[in-house]
């Protein structure tokens, strides 16, 4: 007999903490411990059914996220990154059932881990330019792709974001209205391969309640931390995203 919802009690005790984790990372505070969510629940569910459980949870939190923020954003970056977006999600939308999942893992975690290493062993200068739009438009169509796969599109786009130094209310703002558009573009998807079933919908609403607290804790610590703690702990979010990213492609 199927049950409305997933009845292992293991699920609930790995789930809660990562969907508070979620909240603040959507929140703007913390980009790149968001996409640490899926591996963390596919320690007891299935990647797929990892991110179709997530999906209202998803858009709760950037429905608060986009409400609470949605003044700060950078209008002509958004504007910009969205169609790369939108393109990676279709390659992922189209690809997905022959994807295999680690393989994917992969390729985030390298990505991430590769830019941080060249961010701390070469620093860039004061003075450095911004990255060439083509890379902005290359990274975010990763972006697209691995957050329809995994819900992880955080690093690629967050390796041309940083660069560009933006205040971090700025970044909370900019990254929170990309996501919103991407994660809603997805329902559709996710309906015709089948991953919106009863159980994952009806799972996903236990952990709703959970959703204001963490976006709550996110916001009020974006607009209070200063900017070079706020990009160390981005730093350490993508650093411990890459290493989790990384050890599910090998195992």
């Amino acid at each position: 007999m199927n049950l409305p919802f997933i009845a292992d009690p293991w699920f609930y005790v790995v789930t809660a903490p990562a969907v508070l984790l979620l909240g603040v990372s959507k929140s703007g505070f913390g980009v790149g411990f968001g996409s640490l969510v899926v591996p963390i629940m596919a320690l007891t569910v299935t990647v797929p059914q990892a991110a179709a459980i997530l999906m209202p949870v998803l858009l709760l939190t950037d429905i608060m996220g986009l409400a609470a923020l949605r003044k700060e954003f950078d209008r002509k970056l958004v504007t910009f990154l969205l169609p790369f977006g939108i393109l990676g999600s279709v390659v992922g939308a189209l690809s997905f059932k022959a994807l295999e999942v680690q393989w994917v893992s992969g390729i985030v975690g390298a990505v991430t881990l590769i830019f941080l290493a060249q961010r701390l062993l070469f620093p860039p200068k004061a003075d450095a330019l911004p990255p060439p739009r083509w890379v902005g438009a290359l990274l975010t169509t990763v972006s697209g792709f691995t957050s329809f796969v995994a819900h992880a599109g955080a690093p690629p786009i967050n390796a041309y974001v940083i660069p560009l130094k933006l205040k971090p209310v700025v970044f909370a703002a900019s990254m929170s209205v990309f996501f919103f558009f991407i994660n809603l573009f997805k329902w559709v998807p996710y309906a015709w391969l089948g991953l919106l079933t009863p159980q994952n919908m009806v799972t996903s609403l236990v952990f709703l309640p959970l959703v204001p607290v963490g976006v709550w804790v996110g916001v009020r610590l974006a607009r209070r931390i200063k900017p070079d703690l706020f990009y160390k702990l981005v730093y350490a979010g993508m650093f411990l995203t890459g290493c989790k990213l990384m050890w599910d492609a090998l195992h």
